[in-house]
């Protein structure tokens, strides 16, 4: 398994990402700070995934950022890419492991303590908790948990955990409180007039916050 860093995790969003474009949106949030960048985009082919995960690829590279496709096992092992990033309704962390081999990173999203409880370390490397808030950007995700919620989980969990849902530069300190290794974000990064600041404003506090730990 590839290591990697969940510090500041980047769901790109095809639509809020659309003024920047993903893959410009990608090498800019990577400039400011972001550790992982995960490609989504439900409504995509396998040949549009590839194309799109290619060309973030070549913008990450040497960067030391991670690459995860969202669901679409076939496209990350085309790309190349460091990992995927499994829900619950997606196929079995298992069948995702049996498919990609033992190196790529593998994320499964969870929504409940019990779900983290049931996450197998010798097949998922992290879990995605939460979601902390509702928002609009997942129309379709569970009911929001909170911080109380998200460390029920992370507690839960016997794999690193990544925070998701909502979040923004003045939750990172309640991000980590919770226990969570980092944050993911979408609109956070994804849609702001500079991919970049936005990135490094988020990283500026994610390191004030462990340097008071």
């Amino acid at each position: 398994m590839s290591r990697f860093d969940l510090s500041l995790y980047l769901v790109l969003d095809p639509g809020l990402c659309a003024r920047t474009g993903l893959v410009e949106t990608a090498r800019r949030a990577v400039a400011g700070g972001t550790t992982m960048v995960q490609l989504r985009d439900k409504g995509a082919t396998t040949g549009r995934m590839i194309a799109t995960g290619r060309a973030l690829k070549s913008a990450l590279s040497g960067t030391g950022a991670r690459l995860i496709v969202n669901d679409d096992v076939e496209a990350a092992l085309e790309i190349g890419a460091d990992g995927v990033h499994i829900g619950q309704s997606d196929r079995s962390a298992v069948e995702a492991r049996r498919l990609l081999g033992p190196r790529p990173i593998l994320g499964l999203t969870v929504e409940t303590p019990e779900l983290a409880s049931l996450v197998d370390p010798a097949v998922v490397d992290y879990i995605g908790a939460g979601p902390v808030f509702a928002t609009p950007t997942k129309p379709d995700h569970k009911q929001p948990v909170g911080f109380e919620g998200l460390a029920a989980q992370v507690a839960a969990s016997p794999v690193p955990a990544v925070a998701i849902g909502g979040l923004k530069a003045e939750h990172v300190a309640e991000v980590f409180k919770a226990g969570a290794d980092g944050l993911a974000v979408v609109s956070a990064i994804c849609g702001q007039p500079d991919p970049e600041r936005a990135a490094r404003a988020l990283w500026a506090e994610i390191t004030a916050v462990r340097a008071l730990a």
